[in-house]
């Protein structure tokens, strides 16, 4: 029999089977066995950062495998009727104590089913875990303990053992999705390597064939060290180490400056692919490489080589500083996911923002409460509960003090969380991006853009919280040959600031330090102490003025050299300033590297001075003429203006710029905006075009729904601002929708009409009487006023006076690897948030 009680009662009574099996008769329709295609959650709650570590546990819904603490499941009940549940609790007991006052002797513990992470806290050696499971039956609160094969249904305990052996739902998307373990290559145990003498350098390497001593790569058969494969523009090498496979046949190279102790990128000829080799230290100790004290860099300097100093892991990290541990709202740590550290320093600093603080956890009963069936799935529900799980204090309390420990764990161990972990949020935001979604590190700049992106694609009614980074750039063009200037404007949302090398203080010691290197590899002798350049921050402030050589559409067309004198300014001063220092350039190999700088940033920023002029008295302006798209050799006599069609894209010029590292979706952007005048041309318009918030959005062609989004990117808005087409809202409603709901359909998919009636079908719950819709309504309506009466990009204007409260900061070499933390100034102190 089971036991059943009412919450709060103390009487129970003990019912037989078939009480049971009457009892499930109602919600049999409702219970499901997950299928191969179902995301199971059963480790994490849908509105909040609660677990079965909780103390009130998870309920995991039986029909849409959605799981919810105690404070969010009747929220999902009432909304949609699902009664049965099933109630995960993990128990922490201190563990049963010998004779001699020691633990008893470790067993397979037979009471874990649950695949959850273990409190780091405690030591496993003094307390056990043991996993409790039971369905719930709402509205009642009914408990039916598991396992209870005897009593319970057939279907309902295959459905019971499915959910509870099901793997984490992240594993079940796309395999491209995530980051894939590399294959060993068939070679790799019987690699046959000749005895030739061949003994490899830690530096000065070159290849056999030609004169680059960069990206290149070390044979494991007989050791020659040769270029690796070229890019279309004839950079990056000659491919003279695929060219001795074809005549040699031996598979497997190593690209050298990339070897550590923990391995290196092989390359397999024969297989076409980077593969493992389990054996590798010993291919390398061949050619009289030590794997073990290897350092990966370009040049192959050793770590062992170069004089210890204050490296930027010390300093950015407060290494030798005396810290003391925060808790509360808004001292809420991120764990880290493994390369996560981007995500992490972007979001803490996002939720130190009142107007994201407002937008989202401000809002949170309405967002939880109109959020789609499917919570995991919406871009505003998730924020609300990262919001809130940095911001409520409930997920970072201090410490128990030890006596009172003690005294608890005579009877079960409460853990307090320590931190959360952005999971969910994370496989949302990043899901369809090639890069986002997989476990590889990214750029935290990068991160940021494509975060506003999804904010202004997913406005909570009139407020849009991402307005505080909005500003207007003024860019003034001056014609090389008529002298006569353009004034443009474009909506940007942070402030680029080169590194101004020239601009070092310490100019003497970094040319002295220079040409002792220089003498020292040489000579095959210890390096000299590295030496760090510092710059003035003024000095980078005033590159972002200074005038630079454009080449615009009509010189690339023309082939031209250049066709006038860029200067930026700023038409208006956002409410934040976002400043990034573009720290890193491109090697000869086309691999990031980074400035080994140290600027110091002002506690108070002044950039008045930046203010736009406009036309100046005496200048005489340009005409106003679109630059057509130029065809070459047009058979069908297109017409100059008109764009191509989007089947005729030249996918060769589209492939060489992915191969360069771009976003797919990108390249064919680029291709198509151009014209198909070829991958220089197209080069061009990504490196205009790279910083917009949807540059790797996917094309959206004109009639569908985006030649407002298509028109605009090529001239930098975002297209967002616009309300959206009426012949497009008429055909939704058409369908029978609400045009109230076709309007915010197509807001949040940047007007697009196929993904529009996708996020209709998905968003059943949307009520036309709702505060909500009637909130979308009047933003509309004041949105086709506006659009009666333009008045430019939706912008404020500040100050341009600007305090620093935050800061992210890059440690390592390259954007590929490394490690961000995230600086944030609260309550007149600075806190560290190192994940």
């Amino acid at each position: 029999g089971a036991l059943f009680g009412m919450p709060g009662g103390s009487g129970s009574r003990k019912m037989a089977a078939g009480d049971i099996g009457e009892l499930l008769v109602p919600h049999m329709p409702t219970i499901r066995v997950p299928r191969s295609g179902d995301r199971v959650y059963k480790n994490e709650c849908a509105f909040s950062y609660d677990s079965p570590n909780s103390e009130g546990g998870l309920y995991v819904c039986m029909n849409t495998f959605l799981a919810f603490g105690r404070e969010h499941v009747e929220r999902h009940f009432r909304k949609t009727g699902q009664s049965v549940y099933m109630h995960l609790k993990r128990h922490v007991r201190e563990k049963v104590r010998g004779a001699s006052g020691g633990a008893l002797p470790k067993r397979r513990n037979s009471k874990i089913f649950l695949d959850l992470d273990t409190d780091d806290d405690l030591n496993s050696d003094d307390y056990e875990y043991e996993d409790e499971a039971k369905l719930v039956i709402f509205p009642d609160h009914y408990e039916i303990a598991l396992p209870n094969i005897e009593e319970l249904p057939a279907l309902v305990t295959i459905a019971c053992d499915a959910v509870l052996s099901s793997k984490s739902p992240y594993r079940k998307q796309d395999p491209d999705t995530w980051e894939n373990e590399l294959p060993v290559s068939k070679y790799a145990n019987n690699l046959t390597q000749l005895d030739n003498g061949v003994r490899i350098p830690p530096s000065g390497w070159k290849c056999a064939r030609c004169d680059l001593r960069e990206n290149l790569w070390l044979n494991l058969t007989d050791g020659s060290v040769l270029c690796g494969k070229w890019f279309f523009d004839s950079s990056g090498g000659n491919g003279h180490a695929l060219e001795h496979y074809r005549d040699m046949g031996y598979p497997l190279a190593v690209k050298l400056g990339t070897i550590t102790p923990d391995g290196a990128d092989v390359y397999s000829f024969q297989e076409e692919e980077p593969v493992l080799d389990p054996h590798l230290a010993k291919h390398l100790a061949h050619f009289g490489i030590d794997m073990l004290h290897m350092h990966g860099t370009e040049n192959g300097l050793r770590d062992n080589d170069i004089k210890p100093r204050v490296s930027e892991w010390e300093v950015i990290q407060e290494t030798g500083t005396k810290l003391k541990p925060m808790y509360g709202p808004g001292y809420t740590g991120l764990k880290n996911l493994g390369n996560s550290c981007y995500l992490s320093s972007v979001m803490q600093a996002i939720f130190s923002i009142p107007e994201f603080q407002r937008a989202y956890v401000g809002n949170l009963p309405r967002i939880f409460d109109y959020s789609p069936l499917d919570p995991t799935q919406d871009f505003n529900t998730q924020m609300t509960k990262l919001g809130h799980g940095l911001l409520s204090g409930q997920y970072s309390k201090p410490p128990v003090k030890s006596e009172l420990i003690e005294q608890v764990m005579k009877e079960e161990h409460k853990p307090q969380q320590n931190g959360i972990s952005p999971r969910m949020f994370k496989a949302f935001v990043s899901k369809s991006h090639p890069e986002f979604s997989s476990n590889r590190q990214q750029d935290a700049q990068e991160f940021f853009l494509h975060l506003v992106n999804l904010v202004e694609r997913n406005r909570i009614g009139s407020e849009n919280p991402s307005d505080v980074f909005r500003f207007l750039v003024e860019e003034r063009i001056q014609c090389c040959q008529t002298r006569k200037v353009r004034y443009t404007e474009r909506v940007d949302y942070l402030m680029q600031l080169p590194v101004a090398m020239e601009a070092a203080t310490n100019k003497d010691e970094l040319i002295a330090y220079e040409l002792t290197r220089r003498e020292a590899e040489a000579n095959r002798r210890p390096l000299p102490e590295l030496v760090r350049a510092k710059i003035p921050f003024s000095a980078c402030l005033q590159a972002f003025s200074e005038p630079e050589n454009v080449d615009d559409f009509w010189s690339s067309a023309l082939q031209a050299k250049s066709a006038g004198v860029k200067t930026s300014r700023f038409a208006s001063f956002p409410e934040y300033l976002v400043v990034q220092i573009k720290k890193f350039t491109f090697g000869l190999d086309w691999v990031p590297k980074k400035f080994d700088v140290s600027i110091d940033m002002p506690d108070l920023l002044d950039i008045n001075h930046l203010r736009a002029r406009g036309l100046q008295p005496g200048e005489e302006e340009l005409p106003d003429i679109s630059p057509p798209i130029v065809i070459p050799d047009d058979s069908k006599d297109r017409l100059m203006n008109q764009l191509i069609d989007p089947s005729d894209i030249d996918e060769s010029s589209v492939m060489q710029l992915a191969e360069m590292g771009f976003p797919l979706e990108a390249c064919r952007k680029a291709v198509y905006f151009t014209g198909n005048m070829g991958a220089e041309v197209a080069f061009n318009w990504i490196i205009v075009h790279m910083e917009e918030p949807d540059f790797a959005e996917p094309l959206t062609m004109p009639g569908y729904g985006g030649a407002a989004s298509a028109g605009a990117s090529v001239f930098g808005a975002t297209g967002l601002d616009n309300q959206p087409p009426e012949e497009i809202v008429a055909i939704i409603t058409s369908m029978g929708s609400h045009r109230n709901q076709a309007v915010r359909a197509l807001r949040a998919t940047n007007n697009n009409l196929e993904r529009a009636l996708d996020w209709i079908f998905s968003h059943p719950e949307f009520e036309e009487d709702s505060d909500f819709v009637i909130e979308m309504e009047n933003n509309a309506n004041a949105n086709i006023i506006s659009e009666a009466k333009p008045e430019g990009p939706r912008v404020k204007d500040g100050s341009g006076m600007y305090e620093l409260f935050a800061f992210i900061s890059h440690m390592g070499t390259s954007t590929m690897s490394g490690h961000y933390v995230c600086h944030i100034k609260k309550e007149g102190r600075w806190v560290i948030y190192n994940d």
